[in-house]
């Protein structure tokens, strides 16, 4: 089931009655791209989340109830088609120094060692949900339990860019320097998002990724800021 709800004069919200998962993300990733192609230009952007997407369009081309009028099959063809299976993505493995202001603090809540954590963090295979909060900002689920916490009581005005942080079962980059209130755990080298390189994102929705642990040598030879 889906659910449109007017969001301002030039937008529509698509809310699916399902859980948000990764999956899902997906899903609705797929059905960003499909109305892309068939709305044209009558729709000015698309912006996927975990279980909604935000529709944006050209009000001096398509007014909201033809809109929604046009959607109507457009959702029902994607509904029907939602049993079809999620292709695997890409793999990309990070280089990541876990050495994070908040590492040995998240241990000891956690009731582990540092060592512990790292082992944890880095065994699992994430997969990219969402992308959004700042551009380049992936979203990788899912966290193991055993390192889920809820988002720290006071947010840092400043986390550096490359920042790896958790929070709740979720774990991500900064791809600038920003505010932030995840708990972090270390630092990868590489750039999550440049201007320059095509694309600019380097994780896309859907992707794969681990994160293999280098020390801090490493860390400095693949690019990595202290």
């Amino acid at each position: 089931m889906i659910r449109i709800e007017p969001a301002g004069a030039e937008a529509i919200l698509l809310v699916l009655a399902e859980p948000p998962s990764v999956e899902l993300s997906l899903r609705i990733h797929a059905l960003a791209e499909c109305l892309r192609g068939q709305l044209g230009v009558q729709l000015i952007d698309a912006v996927p989340g975990w279980n909604s997407l935000l529709l944006h369009y050209d009000v001096l081309l398509l007014k909201h109830q033809q809109l929604v009028a046009q959607l109507t099959p457009l959702l029902d063809l994607w509904l029907q088609a939602a049993a079809s299976p999620i292709g695997s993505g890409r793999l990309l493995e990070l280089p990541l120094w876990y050495a994070g202001a908040d590492l040995a603090e998240v241990a000891q809540t956690c009731g582990l060692s540092v060592a512990q954590v790292i082992e944890l963090h880095s065994a699992v295979e994430y997969r990219v949900g969402v992308i959004g909060f700042a551009p380049g900002f992936a979203y990788l689920a899912e966290l193991d339990a055993r390192l889920a916490l809820p988002r720290r009581a006071t947010p840092r005005s400043r986390v550096p860019a490359g920042s790896l942080a958790i929070a709740e079962r979720q774990t991500a980059i900064y791809p600038q320097a920003s505010p932030g209130g995840w708990h972090l755990l270390g630092r990868c080298p590489w750039p999550m998002f440049d201007l320059q390189a095509t694309p600019p994102c380097r994780l896309a929705v859907g992707d794969r990724v681990r994160f293999v642990p280098v020390d801090q040598a490493r860390y400095l030879a693949e690019g990595g800021e202290l």
